[in-house]
């Protein structure tokens, strides 16, 4: 009973998964006839794609029903839908496999997304937010050794820099370095990487470490690059939510006097202790209150945008004040 729910806001990376899994299960010669994509938010295209799942695979290979963009796992859906869909899923044959995908979060509530987590292979492609660096850093290396790309460690650090969560730019990137280190078995260094490949960040992160350090001049000429380059405004506030937040936690609970990482790291969503080090150097200079003065900066910057507020104006106009703060 092969089923596959795929779910989160990385497109590219859902549609790569999609990739393989139509690789893998279908002849392409058969392409015509065992392969179906239909739209899963129309409930007769629905119904469709559940009766082709139980339809026996047509010459070689296996069948593939694909059902995009599905809103049974985020609202509840119809009776009639509720039935079919437990009816088909028990009785799936071996050779064909039934793929639902939405790049919405799932709600785990719904009967309808119990009935599928109890036969489906499930998997997250939810974007890893842009402050995780050491999860982004992850990412790279995972999809550098996909390809039998080498990178050195400050590589990957440098790359991860540069394209943050953009997994579709991450691929491409990793792609020109491929190409770039040619037959050689000799890693690739941060001066290859900072040579050959865009840099999609002037990034929020680096917009936050500027704050931090109090310069307004060269805070204001990153968020006009950041907006000049089509980054969504809120998703810029989000990423410096983040950031200040884990800031916050952690200079709150060093005056604290609490001393053990592993707490520490707990409390501010950190995964991985070791990293605390570095954060650490990164605030050192600055008070507990300070970090604090920033969130109802950040809370009220992301009321106004929400409001309609124009972009640019209005975060030039905090982040003026949220450097003050660290001056």
């Amino acid at each position: 009973m092969p089923t596959y729910l795929y779910w989160g806001e990385d497109d590219f990376a859902i549609a790569q998964a999609v990739k393989k899994l139509r690789i893998k299960v279908l002849d392409p010669n058969w392409l015509q006839f065992n392969y179906h994509k239909l739209s899963g938010d129309q409930s007769e295209a629905f119904f469709d794609g559940l009766n082709q799942a139980l339809t026996p695979v047509f010459g070689m290979g296996e069948r593939l029903i694909w059902l995009e963009n599905i809103t049974i796992c985020h609202q509840k859906p119809s009776a009639e839908i509720l039935a079919e869909l437990e009816r088909t899923l028990k009785i799936i044959p071996d050779t064909s496999h039934l793929l639902l995908t939405t790049n919405k979060k799932i709600d785990s509530r719904l009967n309808s997304t119990k009935q599928i987590k109890k036969y489906a292979q499930v998997k997250d492609f939810s974007l890893i937010p842009p402050w995780k660096t050491d999860l982004i850093e992850s990412q790279v290396r995972k999809a550098a050794q996909e390809i039998e790309l080498k990178l050195t460690p400050k590589a990957i650090a440098s790359l991860a820099e540069s394209i943050g969560n953009n997994t579709r730019q991450l691929w491409t990137e990793l792609e020109k370095l491929k190409i770039y280190s040619g037959d050689s078995d000799q890693a690739l260094d941060e001066n290859a990487v900072g040579a050959l490949v865009l840099c999609n960040t002037q990034n929020s992160l680096q917009l936050a470490a500027v704050i931090r350090d109090g310069e307004t001049e060269k805070a204001l000429g990153l968020v006009t690059d950041l907006i000049n380059r089509n980054e969504p405004a809120l998703k810029i506030v989000a990423t410096l939510v983040g950031q200040f937040r884990t800031w916050t936690i952690v200079k709150l609970m060093e005056e604290a006097g609490e001393r053990d990482n592993k707490a520490i790291a707990s409390t501010a969503s950190i995964n991985n202790p070791n990293r605390l080090y570095f954060i650490r150097q990164e605030i050192h200079q600055t008070r507990a209150q300070q970090f604090l003065s920033t969130l109802p900066l950040l809370l009220d910057l992301e009321y106004r945008l929400k409001r309609g507020a124009g972009a640019l104006e209005i975060l030039q106009t905090k982040i003026i004040e949220l450097c003050l703060v660290f001056q």
